[in-house]
């Protein structure tokens, strides 16, 4: 679904985990032919909800009005209040982005917990000021640095790094 952030985020901690919430606006639009313009359609109305780390993120992401993308699974229900039936359409998000065919969005990665490996006891060893012990810190794998892809190889270490039996593709 594409369209416009139209409220505030809603951000929840239960014992379940993260959540989020926010109401999306999503307008047709179509060339009248009369006006020789681009003319908006009716406008329909989302909640969109956000667990665990997408919800932590949507809610320091999302403000009122950001154009964005939303990827999910639609679920409508209809409900009689007051004699009256109802309808509401919710969409559960795998995935928000803002959508950048309408401006441009700085991507910032959320920091992840880095892996730590349980030694077999290790007593006497204090633990440090993150609560780990000097066992466990030094157990844990370092995180391995981004290739560093504008680089180009030197001449012949293409081939050297995919194995002597790879045949190179010519592109045409």
């Amino acid at each position: 679904m594409v369209g416009n952030v139209a409220t505030q985020v809603v951000y929840r901690e239960p014992s379940s985990g993260p959540s989020a919430r926010f109401r999306l606006a999503a307008t047709s639009r179509y060339w009248d032919r009369e006006k020789n313009a681009w003319t908006d359609g009716h406008t329909n109305f989302f909640t969109v909800w956000a667990n665990r780390q997408l919800a932590m993120n949507v809610a320091a992401s999302l403000t009122v009005g950001d154009p964005v993308l939303v990827q999910g699974r639609l679920k409508v229900r209809t409900e009689v209040r007051d004699g009256t039936p109802r309808t509401w359409a919710d969409i559960d998000a795998v995935a928000i982005g803002h959508d950048l065919t309408r401006g441009t969005a700085a991507f910032r990665r959320t920091g992840r917990p880095e892996p730590v490996t349980v030694l077999p006891h290790t007593p006497a060893t204090p633990p440090d000021a993150r609560g780990t012990s000097a066992g466990q810190a030094a157990a844990a794998v370092p995180a391995q640095p981004e290739p560093a892809w504008e680089t180009p190889l030197p001449p012949g270490a293409a081939q050297e790094q995919r194995g002597p039996d790879c045949v190179p593709l010519a592109v045409t």
